[in-house]
């Protein structure tokens, strides 16, 4: 009867979050629209879907490997290509991720901090932002948790020898999704194997040497697979100088962001770098809510378990939260390049995690007046963050902050007496408790899944919380009838319909018509494909028809670094033709060739 009950708390807790991610998911439209142009044109030809082009006509990919896109691609191509199709997976993977992380905790605590640690990261802002938007950041959740799972299994004697290799595996499934950011959890996974695994310490080195052999396998053979196929004859890797992967994986996805050295992006986005980073008004709302909590919750556990011996599970799963908690919170408060807030979503499992494990943990101990005081100060440090985040916007809901500050302050109370309530009183208050903490994450789900979200940089809460423009940042254009179809006419009798600077300035063209559009210069316009000379070279062909023009951030503000071969195109292509207004926007037409020299 008691598992029943587990399991429909499961069940329920499994659906809810099925809802929440997948309700009204359409409204976003293409979301993304680089990743939905990319998807688009996997979905039209197998090149595109293999290196993740970003058209079909495979003239430059996305700067990202493209695991997640041959989830969105396959689906757009059984499914069509539309909204539905492309978001849905991201929306599985999140359910998955919740029911996996569920499946790791309930292994070490049991079920209920099983549930407790699945509705934290269902309900953890950044979580419900990129469950149900088309960047990579879904299917790297998936695979780092999975890594999790599995590194946890493999700590037993009696565990199968494959666990800990498909840890590894997980990890380069994450890497093709996200590259180098899939690593931060390499020291946390490794550590605790060595640590805490079963077996003799030879034994354990041999079976980690394993695994790494696993992660090199399942995340390099694609770089292998590029490196070798010949140039010609795929699109130019996004994201580099030099069309290169690995200067992709390593540089412009890989230590350029920590160090802010990234060639060919829009110059360093520092200005917030330090400890206060991960509650400042950038990142705070997405992932802060629940940190100090998993924080304390983590090395109190670690405080009970000291004596424990070498192989408990309970102190291994500890460590590896805590661990995947600190690393990548520190590289995320000290990165110098391109950090998004959004980025935090990978902090989330860590945080349910290690909140629900340590808590549990103190829950066990509550008769020890200091675990009961650690549980009291757990519930007011929370109360207040909360007050404090949801305070950031005034207006919106003030009675809840209100609510959830005084709730918590009287659960710390009973909290500190609470080994003299009577059992169910005593239940009641600490699930009360957590009520209170998860009201205000809640809350900002609940608003982040109210509204829609597009462009490349999207962003948590309610509409009167967020910065930047109303349709998100490097949004693409909506192009009005007029225009559309003068790219439709003849496009079939083109590689490309048309050809536009930036990668999602060139889909919204694309997504508009259906129709191959070039993104001259890549996502910032800043990488050198094509060359001034190549693209004289297509239109000569008579491959490009139309040249739209358009502008770039780092065009605007003058702090990108890169190429500059968009630049020079774009001036050559409005010097040689004559341009033209159609709703509203500068085109050239191409075909009719050009009337000065090259």
């Amino acid at each position: 009867m008691i598992r029943s009950k587990h399991y429909g708390a499961l069940a329920l807790l499994l659906a809810a979050t099925a809802v929440l991610y997948m309700w009204n998911l359409g409204a976003s439209g293409w979301a993304n629209p680089f990743y939905s142009a990319a998807a688009q044109a996997g979905a039209e030809n197998w090149t595109a879907w293999l290196f993740g082009s970003s058209d079909a006509g495979n003239a430059i990919t996305v700067d990202k490997t493209p695991a997640a896109l041959w989830v969105t691609g396959l689906s757009a191509r059984v499914f069509g290509v539309n909204s539905w199709a492309i978001l849905l997976p991201q929306a599985v993977f999140g359910v998955a991720a919740v029911a996996v992380l569920y499946a790791a905790v309930r292994r070490v605590s049991g079920p209920w901090p099983g549930l407790l640690a699945g509705a934290v990261l269902a309900l953890t802002p950044a979580a419900a932002l990129m469950f149900r938007f088309n960047n990579p950041d879904a299917l790297l959740v998936l695979s780092l948790v999975t890594a999790a799972y599995a590194t946890l299994r493999a700590l037993d004697s009696d565990a199968a020898w494959w666990w800990l290799p498909l840890a590894g595996v997980a990890v380069g499934v994450g890497f093709l999704a996200k590259m180098m950011q899939a690593f931060l959890v390499l020291p946390a996974l490794g550590a605790v194997f060595l640590i805490a695994a079963d077996a003799p310490l030879r034994a354990r080195f041999v079976r980690l040497a394993v695994a790494v052999g696993a992660l090199v396998l399942s995340g390099g053979w694609y770089l292998l697979l590029v490196a070798l196929w010949p140039a010609t004859l795929r699109p130019y890797i996004g994201g580099s100088q030099h069309n290169s992967i690995v200067e992709l994986a390593l540089g412009y996805n890989g230590l350029g962001r920590i160090t802010g050295e990234e060639t060919g992006g829009l110059g360093n986005m520092n200005f917030d770098a330090g400890w206060a980073r991960l509650f400042g008004n950038e990142m705070g709302t997405h992932i802060a809510w629940l940190v100090p909590a998993a924080v304390i919750a983590i090395v109190a556990g670690l405080v009970l378990t000291r004596r424990a011996p070498r192989t408990d599970l309970t102190r291994a799963a500890l460590l590896l939260w805590g661990g995947w908690l600190v690393v990548t919170a520190v590289v995320f408060s000290f990165a110098n390049g391109i950090l998004h807030p959004y980025y935090t979503v990978a902090l989330a499992p860590a945080v349910a995690g290690g909140l629900a494990t340590g808590t549990a943990l103190l829950w066990r101990h509550r008769t020890d007046i200091r675990a009961a005081t650690t549980l009291s100060g757990v519930v007011v440090i929370t109360g207040v963050l909360t007050y404090l985040l949801l305070h950031r916007d005034s207006q919106w809901l003030p009675w809840l902050r209100v609510a959830v500050v005084v709730t918590a302050i009287g659960c710390a109370l009973l909290l500190l007496v609470v080994v003299r309530l009577p059992h169910r009183v005593g239940t009641a208050v600490g699930a009360l408790a957590v009520v209170a903490a998860l009201a205000g994450p809640a809350a900002f789900s609940m608003a982040t899944v109210a509204a829609p979200h597009s462009g490349a940089i999207p962003s948590v809460g309610p509409s009167s919380t967020r910065s930047g423009p109303p349709g998100g940042m490097f949004d693409a254009p909506r192009p009005g009838t007029t225009l559309t179809a003068a790219l439709r006419q003849d496009a079939d009798q083109f590689t490309w319909a048309a050809a536009a600077v930036g990668s999602s300035n060139a889909a919204g063209y694309q997504l508009a018509t259906g129709s191959p559009v070039m993104a001259v210069g890549g996502f910032n316009g800043t990488d050198p494909a094509p060359t001034l000379e190549q693209f004289q070279a297509y239109v000569a062909q008579r491959r490009i028809h139309w040249f739209i023009r358009s502008d770039m951030p780092g065009f605007m503000f003058g702090n990108r670094t890169g190429s500059d071969a968009a630049e020079q195109i774009q001036h050559w292509v409005s010097v040689n033709f004559t341009s033209r207004d159609i709703d509203g926007v500068t085109v050239y037409d191409l075909s009719q060739g050009f009337t000065a020299a090259a």
